[in-house]
């Protein structure tokens, strides 16, 4: 199997209806270690995206089109770091990905170029409780198991699965970069938000290739926006 451009549609719009649903929890975790506004910036930001997908005329013709999309949505309408992260990890994402559909190995470049762009723009490294650290074992686990066979969907599993895990794991860690490196010791006992919202944006990844490899009961969210905009006005 191969993910499609529908499927990088299908992946936004999860996103932004999982970061609409837990903005509060993502906003409290900011609360505790941060500026509190984590959660209410990715749900404007992603809000955003949604609307913009849903004004196209055309739908996007390859996979980069959509996370382009994000990637300039979000730079522009989220404050704080999440926009600049975020916004240059779709955007370093979307240069690999100018193709109409990925194979496993494409997955992993995606998810490979998304770290590069967030080390690069963070400069922060594993360990020092930031979004590192889902995004850095998420890679490890893709690139194992592309190496193994697995399909792309598979891969996006493994890649959240270790997402969620990671993020999990910075609740012991003390920060030492960003905001909550200002609390020193007091940052521990709490799980990074941008580490917990990276989770959740690669979980909506794996769902929707999920569905994708379902087919067609499985993939019936999967519309370009011209025809949603054609359902949504019938």
């Amino acid at each position: 199997m191969t993910l499609d451009v529908a499927w990088a549609v299908d992946w936004t719009r999860r996103t932004a209806e999982q970061v609409a649903a837990r903005r509060v929890e993502l906003t409290e975790l900011d609360r505790q270690i941060g500026d509190g506004d984590h959660g209410e910036n990715l749900a404007r930001g992603f809000s955003a995206v949604i609307a913009r997908l849903d004004a196209l005329e055309d739908a996007p013709a390859e996979v980069g089109d959509v996370l382009k999309l994000v990637a300039t949505t979000l730079m522009s309408t989220v404050g704080g770091a999440a926009g600049p992260l975020y916004g240059t990890a779709y955007l370093r994402s979307a240069k690999v990905t100018g193709v109409d559909a990925l194979d496993s190995r494409a997955v992993v470049a995606m998810l490979e170029a998304g770290l590069e762009g967030v080390v690069a723009r963070g400069k922060a490294s594993p360990g020092e409780k930031t979004m590192v650290d889902a995004w850095t074992p998420a890679v490890e686990a893709a690139v194992a198991a592309a190496d193994s066979g697995a399909d792309p969907a598979a891969v996006l599993a493994a890649a959240a699965d270790a997402a969620e895990a990671g993020a999990v794991a910075t609740i012991p860690l003390v920060a030492t970069k960003g905001r909550a490196s200002y609390l020193g010791e007091r940052s521990a006992g709490h799980a990074d938000p941008g580490a917990t919202s990276t989770a959740l944006v690669l979980r909506a990844a794996a769902d929707a290739a999920g569905a994708e490899r379902a087919g067609p009961e499985g993939a019936g969210r999967n519309r370009a926006p011209s025809d949603n905009a054609r359902h949504d006005g019938a």
